[in-house]
């Protein structure tokens, strides 16, 4: 399959629209079309897509009122280096385990998805070892009370310290990747795609 082949077929599992995927283009490589691209510029968007591609599950997607939280809160653990395997049946199987749960529990039922939510921010802090993670302190500025602003800098703060960072900071990353100043102008889908930018920076690291 040609590289130009391979990014339709990712476009497609990814769900994306026509002007979500030359937004993402331009973005990664300053061109709207793949017909444009060097071959180094497709791998770059391959490899991109890829990160934004829904993890293969035997069991499917985790479905219920609560599964987008927990399946966002697992990504961000795969990305922070702490989860191995970010399909949705680890995740399953891995709050099954801390829990004792059935899944379609802690999937359903508001009480129960509290209690996983909070088992694995715990153990994301932990594993870390940044007690700060998914806390807000109304003493700091906005940006620091936003999850995914945290998990940002805290996976930058382990590139700085492997000599790994992709850029001299954090803001002029954040500002080259997404042409927005500032991270409260961000859009859902820059922010997943920043964080699985940086998640795989840092598993490349290791």
């Amino acid at each position: 399959m040609s590289f130009i082949a391979k990014i339709h077929v990712l476009k497609r599992d990814c769900g994306l629209d026509d002007d979500t995927y030359r937004d993402l283009l331009h973005r990664e490589t300053g061109k709207r079309s793949s017909a444009d691209m060097s071959e180094t510029e497709r791998r770059k968007v391959i490899s991109v897509l890829e990160g934004l591609k829904p993890a293969a599950n035997p069991y499917g997607r985790a479905t219920g009122k609560f599964a987008g939280k927990l399946q966002a809160l697992w990504i961000a653990g795969y990305n922070l280096g702490v989860i191995k395997n970010r399909s949705d049946k680890a995740m399953i199987a891995f709050l099954k385990r801390q829990t004792g749960l059935d899944h379609f529990r802690f999937l359903q039922d508001a009480g129960d998805a509290d209690k996983a939510i909070d088992a694995l921010k715990a153990i994301l802090r932990r594993e870390t070892g940044n007690d700060g993670l998914f806390r807000k302190d109304q003493s700091l500025p906005p940006a620091y009370n936003d999850f995914r602003f945290q998990i940002c800098l805290h996976i930058w703060s382990e590139l700085i310290r492997k000599d790994a960072a992709p850029a001299a900071t954090m803001t002029s990353y954040l500002a080259g990747k997404t042409a927005k100043e500032l991270p409260a102008d961000f859009s859902d889908q820059e922010w997943i795609e920043v964080q699985n930018d940086l998640g795989r920076l840092l598993r490349a690291s290791v």
